[in-house]
């Protein structure tokens, strides 16, 4: 899940850090000289993107004084300019003038990075939309305005125009939109409804990864409800071996569930990441004759306003065949 600016959301961008304690230097300045590898005019572009933090917060303005701090600036990787189209089946759920609405199966990318410059959803998107995608939100990743995790499945809107890229982005940005995730857990998280409030930034102990941290990151706030267990504990007091759970974001932080799962001592099952620990027996068994090779987790409903027409728009998807088969033997526990 990753509905915040695009340019702080990559996991294979690069993170400069360091401490300034210049007071009344002018902040583009500072940063230039605590960063020397990069030019004032293009720390004065991240700072624009929302690409620079002090002390884990965001910060904009090049033209206020520096305060001391930890500064960090996030480079996103380098990408090929212009993505080439390529004739990629998708499955539409709904398209008009202005947007595009797509079911995405497991293992596309949302938009090219290093190591995966083809097969995206903006290499797909490219061909079937053609000329009217053209540079859309960025030459790099024409049409997106939020992403899902490359092995994440399900519901993704993509604006075709100028007007709806802009009216989808405020949406995302004020989080005035409907989007519930389902997910297959190891174990199941207490209570079994409930609200998930923490702060998520990048791990202190593992840049590549996001961690609830005490302070610093963003807030990032997680709805869950358990809807079934599988495998029911011997004990009345132990924890069933895997659960579904359905999740309602109200912030989209990079890895947002996945970190608040595991939180609650319920990764998501699959997880490469995040998923510490190892289930049950039975459970890995069910994973593996699934044919489950990622983490357990799909997009099932996405619900917004149209940007330009003020149509109230609702999307619901099944999880792809991997999940379902693996809920079907969970059940059987």
């Amino acid at each position: 899940m990753a509905d915040e600016p695009l340019l702080t959301e990559d996991d294979d961008a690069e993170m400069l850090e360091a401490r300034i304690d210049a007071p009344g230097v002018r902040l583009d300045k500072a940063l230039a000289a605590a960063f020397p590898t990069l030019s004032r005019a293009r720390l004065q572009a991240l700072l624009a993107e929302g690409a620079v933090t002090r002390d884990g917060q965001p910060i904009t303005s090049g033209s206020a004084k520096a305060q001391a701090g930890l500064y960090a600036v996030i480079l996103p990787p380098v990408v090929p300019a212009t993505p080439l189209p390529e004739a990629i089946p998708l499955t539409v759920l709904y398209e008009d003038a202005d947007l595009i609405v797509i079911d995405k199966a497991p293992g596309m990318a949302a938009h090219p990075a290093p190591g995966c410059e083809t097969g995206t959803l903006v290499n797909a998107l490219l061909a079937h939309c053609g000329d009217s995608l053209s540079g859309i939100g960025g030459v790099a990743r024409p049409g997106i305005v939020h992403r899902l995790d490359k092995d994440t499945s399900g519901v993704m809107v993509a604006a075709k125009t100028d007007r709806a890229h802009q009216g989808l982005s405020a949406l995302f940005a004020t989080h005035d939109i409907e989007r519930t995730y389902i997910a297959l857990t190891r174990g199941a998280p207490t209570p079994e409804k409930g609200r998930i409030q923490t702060l998520i930034g990048r791990s202190p102990h593992d840049r590549k990864k996001m961690a609830v941290l005490k302070g610093g990151g963003r807030e990032a706030v997680t709805d869950y409800v358990v809807q079934k267990t599988f495998g029911q504990p011997a004990k009345a007091s132990g924890a069933p071996m895997a659960a579904r759970i359905a999740c309602t974001l109200h912030t989209g932080r990079t890895h947002q569930i996945r970190v608040h799962m595991a939180s609650k001592g319920s990764p998501l099952l699959g997880d490469p990441v995040y998923g510490s620990g190892s289930p049950a027996t039975p459970v890995r068994t069910a994973v593996a004759e699934a044919g489950l090779t990622r983490q357990a987790l799909h997009a099932a409903v996405l619900g917004f306003v149209h940007p330009v027409t003020g149509e109230a728009l609702r999307f619901e998807t099944a999880p792809p065949e991997d999940m379902r088969r693996l809920e079907e033997l969970l059940a059987e526990l």
